[in-house]
């Protein structure tokens, strides 16, 4: 039994308690759910990864990847709703659900703040998705009691910066590597 901010998750019930996390919106007339990501989507979370074009897939990677492994895609899918969290937004295409943009938090090495990530399909950036992903991933932390989430992203990135100045986040120069920055968003 874990009681955490205003959730409880007890075993099996984390399902239950994702389906009560479900958010419908809409973004120029397209119907989007967004939901907390679990293991069953582990193959429209690779769908997705595989999708986004090669700079989009270089800025959420911090590098290169055409590809993650399984174990990989487990890890990126597999939450415990307290120390590692993540949103995924969902369209419906040809009768399946479509991953089109995910948010998630994780807790770094010492324990003290959480890293996080956001990437939208390059179809569906510059619409709002990004800042409405992060919207609930924000809200979610705030429940669960973090006090700091922050990214570390290329300088280059300009449409992280662009969010990152959205959400009135502070932002530093990484002092060891020049060629990033560190995003911190205190709640």
């Amino acid at each position: 039994l874990c009681i955490k901010g205003k959730y409880m998750f007890i075993g099996g019930l984390m399902a239950q308690v994702a389906n009560k996390l479900q958010h419908l919106e809409e973004i120029e007339g397209h119907p989007i759910k967004i939901r907390p990501v679990t293991l069953d989507d582990a193959e429209i979370e690779r769908d997705f990864i595989e999708d986004l074009s090669t700079l989009s897939k270089h800025y959420r990677f911090l590098g290169g990847v055409a590809h993650l492994t399984p174990e990989e895609l487990v890890d990126l899918c597999d939450m415990d709703y307290e120390n590692k969290m993540a949103f995924v937004a969902v369209i419906q295409d040809k009768g399946k659900e479509k991953q089109i943009g995910v948010s998630r938090y994780a807790m770094n090495q010492y324990g003290d703040s959480y890293e996080f990530s956001v990437a939208v399909a390059d179809e569906w950036q510059n619409k709002g998705l990004g800042t409405l992903l992060m919207k609930y991933l924000v809200d979610y932390a705030r429940e669960q009691g973090v006090t700091r989430l922050y990214s570390i992203d290329f300088a280059d990135n300009y449409k992280m910066k662009s969010l990152a100045k959205d959400l009135g986040m502070h932002v530093e120069t990484d002092p060891n590597d020049s060629k990033q920055v560190i995003y911190s968003l205190y709640i």
